[in-house]
């Protein structure tokens, strides 16, 4: 790990608290124990590195669905998805996105549009690589119009360790494709369900990056031809 890398990445507003709470008792455990001390340096530094917020190039080209989160695609697979989203209760493509403590938890937009739906679950706390977890797990769950008829979803899901799920936006204001909607704390997944006659364009096991992986797009010609425009 470069730890230069670490320190010159900004870190989100949200992890502030945080770190302050971790340098704050590791200068309370220097005055018991030097090697404690240590420790909680390092744990104040991994803080700071869960909480980093890092510059990304966000693809322009219109259509493309991008990955909302860090972590590794865990699963794809075709589903009714949840009804307060409002997708209708037809399977579409589940693509999951699960992050964990070591990745970068800032979420971003999939795709520009028009936010129609924020709907928060409580729920249990299962590991978020579980299929069930999406659930039976604490969520929140938003919808994003693209255009009239065409809606993209993505939940948050909090996972084994995560106890906290942030959300910036409310229905009714427009995203651009990887703008910042919100994190969790510390440890989860994404699902984003895909439009009707929309094939992912990822695998399963795939590294995805936030706002720079392509998991989808909504232009391809094989999908306009099945009577899907965008």
């Amino acid at each position: 790990m470069n730890m230069l890398k670490i320190v010159a990445v900004p870190m989100h507003r949200e992890g502030r608290k945080f770190v302050a709470i971790f340098a704050v008792v590791t200068l309370g455990l220097a005055l018991v124990w030097e090697p404690l001390f240590w420790l909680g340096v390092g744990a104040t530094i991994w803080c700071y590195y869960f909480f980093r917020d890092p510059v990304r190039v966000i693809p322009q080209q219109p259509g493309l669905v991008l990955s909302p989160a860090d972590g590794i695609i865990s699963l794809i697979e075709d589903i009714i998805p949840p009804e307060d989203l409002g997708l209708g209760n037809k399977p579409l493509q589940r693509v999951s996105v699960f992050m964990n403590v070591f990745n970068c938890h800032v979420n971003r937009a999939p795709i520009s549009g028009k936010i129609t739906q924020v709907i928060y679950h409580h729920g249990k706390f299962l590991n978020a690589s579980l299929d069930k977890a999406s659930e039976h797990n604490e969520r929140n769950s938003l919808a994003i119009e693209v255009s009239e008829g065409v809606q993209i979803g993505v939940v948050q899901i909090a996972g084994l360790v995560a106890r906290r799920i942030v959300c910036f936006v409310k229905p009714g204001d427009t995203v651009d494709v990887g703008h910042r909607f919100g994190l969790i704390r510390f440890g989860s997944r994404l699902d984003v369900y895909l439009p009707v006659g929309v094939s992912p364009l990822v695998a399963v096991g795939q590294t995805a990056v936030a706002g720079e992986t392509i998991l989808a797009d909504l232009s391809d010609p094989q999908r306009q031809r099945a009577g899907t425009q965008v």
